[in-house]
């Protein structure tokens, strides 16, 4: 099996939000600080929705202690609480309140720091210098005083990463902004205490209040807007919980009560009228009506829901009432698994991103060892005055920020997979997100996956001058006792052409062979052909018709009655209406397409037909459909395995990229990487071409992050970007790259 996935199983994953996290720098020093703790498998922390994601082994480590690691690394962890909605709930309040203290942050800094930008500029015109009633002194005092409120008002936040990262001997975003204002900021304030020490020819000295006051604005409108595009990338989520009504209608000593949605319980008889939301997941004990799961599977068109099926919480009642028993509440609903599902996937990384990290890594200390670097070459090699030296150090500094390189990918992951799930697609991690793009050959289990996955009856041959209805009557009253999925198909084509079933007597099933039984008084069989001989019924007749169903993939019911055939019933899992269409996008675009089966060649292959797929291997047991995925990755081929059955589970883990029916068996989902929430084949040519725009748009902002600071540095270390074009330069950078992976969201599949 894969070693990609063996370490799946390896203890508990949890996704926790972080506070304080600035840059790129910033998730490298939360990683190592808890992949260092023993008992910790691995840990990915995501700056774009500043939560880990820690796999983690709960008898060794604890959450408490995972806590501890991040905190001793300058950063906090948020512990969950009891309930999803309440840790969803406090997420979105916490965020608000950062939000708006940024907000107001940047609103102090603006007010303060446009009047100093006035006055800066207007100290530097003649008509000042000659008209204005203050002195060059009094107006640098004034500036002093202005700018002093925006550093400790506004830029505390800076200082305060710069100083914890001090402390941990690391250095981050927060170390530029705060080394290149404090710089200018200081130089400015010892030109306005001491004007004699710093000049030059009896010259007074500039002051860059102006410069330190902007950069902080600047940056904190450029957080701003990075914050509020951050919050639409993690739109998904939000989404998908919102669809879950707050409260529920129980019936409770036959009154129906109104309680909230936490107080509902596994077991509850729940009522939902046309046009309400199902409150939670369950099984329709009372009523029928079509329900409109879009929200959830992706599948535009309604489905009818009776006595004995599910309904998945979120979803609208159209039509009718309908009772039903909760049997899933809280995290445990579909929805619910679907949002952790996401956000978990949120949280991975996906392999491109791998050289952003190494950059990162080093790329503070680099920045201020270039910084430190100009300063010398152009005061002490160049001549240059210190101011000027100074300007362009703090230029250097401000200029290069890791912010870009950090959001370029983990951005474009979470609108990726939250595009996804919109279109029923639940991307498991961003490494099968990336992976899937590369897909050279798709394996198609048979049963449940191009097929409906239940028998149904295809066609109904008479014989000896009886009728259809004939037929069908005494076949399904035989079979009406029988548990057998061909007997239920025969007995469900009955309801469906509505024809009468008599009660049988005398039943009797023979394994393997069929039913017998007395019907209004004849003596009735339903099975094959084995079954009749044996009760030395003749077959002569039903034998061509039954050979000419087997050349087709058809299993073959022969009813007879009082020792004669009355006719034969042609019974089969169809394909699924979409297979064909979708078979045949995907080897349009290329791929290879694979159908295994454990079925015989025969029925194998007029399956294949039928469906128009390129290859077909029958007869295989279920650990040889992993060998067969095996093979063809020995090939040098990348492989996608679809299924939906326990049976699958080894070769989909097997496979590079595993796909599974949403409608399938939960272990095949947890084998997988990707799952098709309404088991529309579509969704697997939706899910590549998902793929291509990510990686796209992946390689777009690395591009940019990359080549913004191969020229950005250049240009600040040679004198030719000032420190406040450096800053709007750098709050640029970062809201251009997550609004480049916003655009994603327009995807349609």
């Amino acid at each position: 099996m894969n070693d990609r996935k063996d370490d799946r199983s390896a203890g508990r994953s949890i996704t926790l939000p972080i506070e304080g996290m600035s840059c790129a720098s910033c998730v490298l020093r939360v990683e190592k600080a808890l992949q260092k703790l023993e008992g910790v498998a691995a840990a990915s922390v995501n700056l774009a929705s500043e939560k880990a994601t820690i796999r983690f082994d709960p008898s060794v480590v604890t959450l408490d202690r995972l806590q501890s690691a991040v905190e001793a690394s300058g950063y906090k962890l948020i512990l969950p609480t009891a309930t999803q909605a309440d840790d969803k709930t406090r997420e979105a309040a916490a965020a608000g309140d950062s939000f708006r203290r940024l907000r107001h942050e940047l609103i102090v800094s603006a007010a303060l720091t446009l009047p100093i930008i006035a006055l800066s500029m207007s100290a530097m015109t003649k008509w000042f210098m000659h008209a204005s009633p203050l002195s060059a002194d009094e107006t640098n005092w004034i500036l002093f005083l202005l700018t002093i409120p925006v550093l400790v008002l506004s830029g505390r936040r800076f200082f305060r990463g710069a100083w914890s990262s001090l402390r941990h001997g690391t250095a981050d975003m927060n170390t530029l902004v705060a080394v290149g204002t404090g710089a200018a900021f200081a130089y400015s304030t010892m030109a306005v205490l001491f004007p004699g020490l710093l000049s030059v020819g009896g010259k007074r000295p500039d002051v860059y209040f102006d410069t330190s006051a902007s950069i902080i604005t600047l940056i904190l409108l450029g957080r701003m807007l990075e914050a509020s595009a951050k919050r639409k990338a993690s739109d998904a989520i939000r989404s998908l919980l919102a669809l879950q009504p707050t409260t529920a209608r129980i019936i409770r000593d036959g009154q129906s009560i109104d309680v909230a949605i936490d107080a509902v319980t596994p077991g509850d008889v729940v009522l939902v009228r046309p046009g309400e939301k199902v409150p939670v997941d369950g099984v329709v004990t009372k009523g029928e009506s079509t329900i409109d799961e879009s929200m959830v599977t992706g599948e535009s068109i309604p489905v009818e829901r009776a006595e004995g099926d599910p309904v998945i919480g979120g979803t609208i009642n159209k039509y009718g009432s309908i009772e039903f028993r909760a049997m899933a509440v809280g995290r445990e609903t579909l929805l619910a698994r679907i949002a952790q599902q996401v956000e978990d996937a949120q949280g991975t990384k996906a392999p491109i991103q791998s050289l952003a990290d190494r950059i990162a890594s080093v790329f503070v200390p680099a920045v201020i060892v270039i910084a430190l670097v100009t300063f010398v070459v152009w005061y002490g090699f160049l001549g240059a005055p210190f101011a000027s030296a100074l300007v362009n150090f703090i230029a250097v500094l401000i200029i290069a920020c890791p912010c870009a390189l950090g959001l370029a990918t983990p951005t474009v992951i979470m609108v990726g997979t939250g595009v996804g799930a919109r279109l029923g697609i639940l991307i498991k991690n961003a490494e099968a997100l990336e992976r899937l793009r590369k897909v050279t050959t798709i394996v198609f289990d048979k049963t449940g996956t191009i097929t409906e996955g239940k028998p149904v009856v295809t066609d109904v041959a008479p014989l000896h001058g009886r009728t259809v209805e004939e037929v069908i009557a005494y076949a399904a009253s035989v079979e009406k006792r029988s548990e057998h999925p061909l007997g239920e198909a025969v007995v469900r084509y009955a309801a469906s052409r509505n024809i009468t079933v008599a009660d049988a007597g005398s039943f009797q099933s023979v394994t393997g062979f069929g039913v017998v039984g007395i019907v209004e008084g004849a003596s009735v069989t339903a099975g094959n052909l084995s079954l009749l001989e044996e009760r030395r019924i003749p077959t002569d007749e039903a034998r061509p018709v039954v050979a000419r169903f087997a050349s087709q993939g058809k299993t073959s019911i022969i009813a007879s009655a009082d020792g004669h055939v009355v006719g034969v019933i042609a019974v089969a899992d169809t394909i699924k209406p979409a297979a064909p269409t979708a078979l045949a996008l995907l080897q349009s675009m290329g791929i290879e397409t694979i159908m295994v089966t454990g079925d015989t060649k025969e029925t194998a292959q007029a399956i294949a037909a039928e469906a128009g797929i390129g290859r077909v291997v029958a007869g295989v047991l279920p650990h040889q459909k992993a060998l067969l995925v095996k093979e063809l990755q020995q090939a040098q081929k990348t492989v996608a395995m679809v299924g939906d059955g326990i049976n699958d589970a080894p070769a989909l883990a097997q496979a590079d990229v595993g796909i599974a029916m949403g409608t399938g068996t939960d272990i095949a989902m947890e084998a997988a990487d990707v799952t098709l929430l309404s088991g529309d084949l579509h969704g697997i040519s939706r899910a590549i071409r998902l793929s291509s725009r990510v990686l796209t748009t992946i390689r777009q902002n690395l591009f940019w992050a990359f080549v913004y600071n191969v020229v950005g540095i250049p240009l600040a270390a040679s004198g030719m970007l000032v420190p406040t074009v450096a800053a709007a330069a750098m709050a640029f950078s970062s809201v251009s790259v997550v609004s480049n992976s916003l655009r994603l969201r327009r995807f349609s599949g």
